[in-house]
């Protein structure tokens, strides 16, 4: 497949993280939609372009198409066991685009809800971050996943990671909603 941005790619291929950041304007939003399953049913034009996608690459496809291996499966687990118990969730995330590129976001994860108020989906914004919030989330990010490295893959690793998680965050005496807004300026930029 050859992608707006000239990349090409295997169906399938895992995406190879390249070190080279990519940002996006304050001014714009990232917004996707998910089903209950995570699986993509829209994704916006700044989603694609910062993504590095065409939009009939993402659409069916599970959203963690653009995860990051250096984010922490803790701050995963956390956002679905908030939004499938019908909470909202704001997170920094760094996400990877097709192109091997990374890009930090804010993230707003939201359940979407159908008739007599069952989840039908989840909905996601992404803005820009500070530099600052995100300096400041990464000693705890590279903490969690040395944590979460010494216990393999999947769910062990998630549940040791979201233990030191909960424990840094008892430290501090904030739930994780607390230290997130602690960590955006007044002026976001």
């Amino acid at each position: 497949m050859v992608s707006a941005t000239g990349a090409t790619r295997a169906a399938g291929a895992a995406v190879r993280p390249t070190g080279q950041e990519r940002t996006f304007g304050a001014d714009e939003l990232i917004v996707s939609k998910t089903d209950t399953r995570g699986v993509i049913t829209y994704a916006n034009d700044v989603f694609c372009r910062v993504g590095a996608y065409e939009l009939h690459e993402v659409v069916g496809q599970p959203h963690n198409l653009i995860r990051h291996p250096e984010m922490p499966r803790a701050v995963f687990k956390l956002l679905w066991d908030t939004v499938s118990a019908g909470r909202e969730l704001f997170a920094y995330v760094n996400n990877l685009a097709a192109d091997g590129a990374n890009y930090w976001v804010l993230a707003h994860v939201t359940p979407s809800f159908g008739p007599g108020g069952k989840i039908v989906g989840y909905h996601s914004n992404r803005r820009r971050p500070a530099r600052a919030g995100v300096e400041a989330i990464q000693p705890l990010y590279r903490e969690l996943l040395a944590e979460e490295s010494r216990h393999g893959t999947g769910r062990a690793a998630a549940e040791a990671g979201s233990a030191l998680l909960a424990g840094r965050l008892a430290e501090r005496g904030v739930d994780y909603d607390e230290f997130v807004w602690s960590l955006i300026p007044d002026v976001e930029a």
